[in-house]
């Protein structure tokens, strides 16, 4: 593609010079010849100063937001350069999102597994879906794939590249993970949403976003938008959100879509479900009532790319459920359960859900991360942890520049004024797993929290491979790692 189509598209006039592009990047190691660089102003570097370097592995063009020197290679001055990156990298790779029913689902608990479920159903239904989220991404073909190591989180290049991918291995429809982080740092800008999906707000990700007013208008990006939203109403900040055409559903709460009649089996959870579908009957293999809300924001933008009350029937009721989350690594004697669940509300609404369905005891192991990510967690992670559980277990989970030993100070501090004493500091995690699993005993419960997917552990600044799942299973064959 001509880089003078590229700057009509980002509304700039023709450069003085017109060479082939072949794709787009912020990252100077990442520039391959051909390539434009995306000079962005990090918190730490300005992109500016590497364009010499770009230039010498070959890249044809630097836009930015305003260079004051001579480049080598014409600049595009641009208002936003994260924006222009985004925009640039879906011209290059066609818009992808116009060609495919896109799904976009957001919020601070359950949009991993909402995201999931709508995949499940649209591929019930029929369509060819592919899926990107936060544990990684699927072409039709149903493969679980990961983005290479050194992509932390997909940026706007990645997140088009795969959206083409999807479209070019036979995709009608997508479902994308849209997180704050991502709607602010205009990584998903270009995409474009036929559907909308808010699940739920709390108190997340401060440390980046400052307020929870922040926090939620990124989040409601997605909402704005979206050409149709699907809203929990059981979320009091769905009132904000009622803009355009939507619709709703809860449990609690007056909504389009309601269950009701919801009982937690051992095979999982089975409800009623009223909506304008009508009135029927639903099972799913998940544990957790609060799972319920997830299956009707997932059946109501299933629903409006067409499926049926048939097909969603069909479709809850085969779900394999979602890798890391409240994932059985044991039915028994012990039962041991994954889950990500890293949060005062989302680890409560995981421990209250297993307490459910436990005859036993209920162990958990918890960890809170560290830096500056929202230190007002841990006392209350804590305090949840040891009101809800009979024993926890608290650990390492990704402390990076923090000392561990403030943040399990923190933790206990939280349960000792919840008047809790039922808890143990063991610092190393696999050690925890194992201290977990030798207390436990038949019908006892082990919840594994906080780390889910996964699969690194940050022990201060060393980044270290990490398989929750494994490790589990290594422990209860009472075995070496594996």
């Amino acid at each position: 593609m001509k880089l003078s189509h590229l700057a009509a598209a980002l509304h700039l006039p023709s450069p003085p010079h017109d060479p082939e592009v072949e794709g787009v990047t912020h990252v100077a190691q990442w520039v391959k010849p051909g390539d434009v660089f995306v000079a962005i102003q990090g918190a730490r570097h300005d992109g500016h100063n590497f364009i010499a370097q770009v230039v010498e592995r070959g890249a044809v063009a630097v836009a930015g937001e305003g260079y004051a020197r001579p480049c080598a290679v014409p600049y595009l001055q641009v208002p936003s350069a994260r924006a222009a990156l985004a925009d640039l990298a879906a011209e290059l790779s066609q818009h992808p999102s116009r060609t495919l029913r896109t799904v976009g689902v957001t919020g601070t608990d359950g949009k991993t597994t909402t995201s999931w479920l709508t995949l499940h159903l649209l591929r019930t239904a029929g369509l060819q879906t592919g899926l990107l989220s936060t544990v990684g991404y699927q072409l039709p073909d149903g493969l679980l794939r990961h983005f290479p190591a050194h992509f932390t989180t997909p940026e706007a290049p990645q997140v088009q590249a795969t959206l083409r991918e999807i479209v070019e291995a036979g995709g009608q429809a997508a479902v994308v993970e849209a997180s704050s982080h991502a709607l602010a740092l205009e990584r998903l800008r270009a995409v474009e949403w036929e559907v909308g999906v808010w699940t739920h707000l709390s108190s997340e990700h401060l440390d980046f976003h400052g307020t929870v007013e922040a926090y939620f208008a990124e989040k409601r990006k997605l909402i704005e938008r979206a050409r149709f939203a699907v809203l929990n109403a059981d979320d009091p900040w769905t009132e904000r959100l009622k803009l355009g055409d939507h619709t709703t559903y809860g449990v609690d709460s007056e909504a389009t879509w309601r269950a009701h009649g919801i009982e937690e089996i051992a095979a999982g959870l089975r409800f009623r479900v009223t909506s304008p579908l009508g009135d029927f009957g639903v099972e799913l293999p998940m544990i957790g009532r609060f799972n319920v809300q997830n299956a009707l924001g997932a059946m109501a933008a299933a629903t409006h790319l067409g499926a049926d009350a048939a097909q969603l029937q069909a479709g809850l009721a085969s779900f394999g459920g979602v890798p890391g989350r409240m994932q059985i690594v044991s039915g028994g004697p012990r039962r041991v359960i994954v889950d990500f669940a890293h949060t005062p509300p989302s680890l409560e609404k995981a421990l209250l859900a297993l307490r459910q369905t436990t005859a036993g005891r209920l162990i958990v192991v918890i960890g809170s991360a560290g830096g500056a990510r929202d230190p007002s967690k841990r006392a209350p992670l804590g305090a949840v942890a040891t009101t809800l559980a009979d024993q926890a277990i608290f650990t390492e989970e990704d402390h990076r520049d923090t000392p561990l030993e403030e943040i399990l100070t923190e933790m206990a501090r939280g349960a000792r004024a919840a008047g809790r004493q039922n808890f143990e500091l063991v610092p190393d995690r696999r050690d925890a797993i194992q201290r977990a699993l030798s207390q436990a005993r038949a019908g006892d419960t082990v919840l594994l929290a906080g780390k889910g997917p996964e699969d690194t552990l940050e022990r201060g600044h060393v980044l270290l491979p990490w398989n929750e799942v494994e490790e589990a299973r290594a422990a209860l064959a009472g075995g070496a790692h594996v």
